[in-house]
């Protein structure tokens, strides 16, 4: 590889920047367009295996045909002698494995602003007959900027070729993130997806996987039979309801889960902007303005940022809300148009009794 630097006539090989058991993926320039690409080229001792050599292409294929902010999106593939390759867009960051290895746990907030973003991807994905079958969070990556897309659709499966009852004696996916019908060999579905979801959520709440073990059967059994610990065990910041939205989403039975991404994505959205808890309180976060700000109405907030809800704590109110845009309940006021409207009914409901009566006895005098 280090003699080839140039694929196609068009893309330059800078730097590695990540590599797997099949693929190494490279920093290029793509010198036609003069852009950074990333550039993925499978290993030479699977090139001549058709199995990865369809599954390659597969991936190229599932991803080309979506397009989502939260999706990598994939430019080309193509072969240069014995190179195997596929073009996709940069992304200048890292990927979410590496960012929990060196963060550790992350807040409730950083928690639900990525998660989402990755539920936002795979939801669309799901609404495009998709099902990824291998979330994780190497396959996750985070700019700078806390933007996350997905990536690495190798083994995804149309949900058009996928039978309820299908068996296979080849287990697909990461042993520590598959969901149990994958790890018993059964049919993945999008609430399989929603699983993996859940297994990172947890993680990145507690800075622990939900099971762990030191082979991959084990492992198997774990996901299929074992409950895991919950989550507040581990960390005590995070509120019972969000505990048990990630228990709900590690359920052992697809139906007893949020069915698709876009559903788990809207509950999160739901508790990240208005946290209700179960004393009935509601808590919204305090939005940081300058002094002397135009009032904007609230948006929700996708992508927070650490320092914003830093010292963020419930306090003993109903209602929480800012100085700057305190919205008093107002007294009843009359709805004047309201009882015009019914005023004008009424009178032409009943103005028609006399004129009625007085045809009748005009035809029966």
């Amino acid at each position: 590889m280090e003699e080839l630097t140039l694929l196609s006539g068009r893309y330059k090989l800078l730097q590695p920047i990540g590599s797997g058991g099949t693929a190494v993926v490279y920093k290029a320039l793509d010198e036609m367009l003069e852009r950074i690409v990333s550039l993925k080229i499978l290993r030479e001792d699977y090139s001549d295996d058709s199995g990865f050599l369809e599954r390659f292409r597969q991936e190229a294929k599932a991803a080309a045909n979506l397009s989502h902010p939260n999706i990598v999106t994939v430019y080309d593939f193509g072969f240069d002698e014995d190179q195997v390759f596929i073009v996709f867009e940069f992304v200048d960051g890292r990927d979410l494995k590496s960012l929990i290895r060196q963060q550790g746990r992350f807040s409730i907030e950083e928690s639900l602003g990525l998660l989402i973003q990755a539920c936002a991807g795979v939801g669309y994905a799901h609404r495009a007959g998709l099902v990824h079958c291998d979330i994780k969070p190497h396959n996750m990556l985070v700019s700078k900027d806390f933007r996350l897309k997905v990536t690495d659709f190798g083994i995804a499966r149309a949900l058009a070729t996928i039978h309820p009852e299908e068996q296979s004696d080849v287990v697909w996916g990461s042993p520590h993130y598959f969901s149990p019908e994958q790890a018993a060999g059964g049919a993945p579905s999008p609430a399989s997806d929603v699983y993996s979801l859940g297994v990172i959520l947890y993680e990145m709440l507690t800075e622990r996987l939900p099971f762990e073990a030191s082979n991959a059967t084990e492992l198997a059994r774990m996901h299929r039979v074992e409950t895991p610990l919950p989550p507040r065990r581990l960390n005590p910041a995070i509120p019972e309801t969000l505990e048990e939205i990630t228990l709900k989403v590690l359920s052992k039975e697809p139906a007893s889960r949020y069915r698709t991404a876009d559903q788990l994505g809207r509950v999160l959205m739901s508790f990240g902007n208005l946290n209700l808890e179960k004393t009935g309180q509601i808590i919204l976060p305090p939005v940081k303005r300058p002094q002397k700000a135009p009032v904007q109405s609230r948006a929700p907030a996708v992508i927070p940022f650490r320092e914003q809800h830093k010292d963020t704590q419930p306090v003993d109110k109903t209602w929480l809300y800012n100085e700057e845009e305190q919205e008093m309940p107002e007294s009843p006021s009359i709805d004047w148009l309201t009882w015009l409207l019914g005023l004008l009914a009424f009178t032409a409901v009943f103005g028609l009794i006399p004129f009625w009566l007085y045809v009748y006895l005009f035809i029966n005098p």
